[in-house]
């Protein structure tokens, strides 16, 4: 099964989650792990974002904010490495 279909099946609540095992007892190992994938799934960002509703202009309005500060960023590393 591809990653695409197994996405949606999570999203309907079918499916196992995020899962780690934990192998020969080492719990900081596995929790290590697991906090990673909670990352990387994003997880933590999008359960604050659901926490209050935020106007679809305020959404626009940031991203084009990060966008720009990204961008801002991106011209000071290329003005230090001249």
């Amino acid at each position: 099964m591809n990653r695409r279909n197994n996405k949606q099946r999570n999203d309907f609540g079918v499916g196992g989650g995020l899962r780690v095992e934990v192998r020969n007892n080492d719990i900081n190992g596995a929790l290590r792990k697991f906090k990673k994938k909670v990352q990387e799934d994003g997880i933590l960002q999008e359960l604050k974002e659901r926490q209050h509703f935020e106007k679809p202009s305020l959404v626009r309005k940031k991203a084009k904010a990060a966008g720009r500060k990204r961008w801002m960023k991106k011209q000071e590393k290329l003005r230090g490495e001249i």
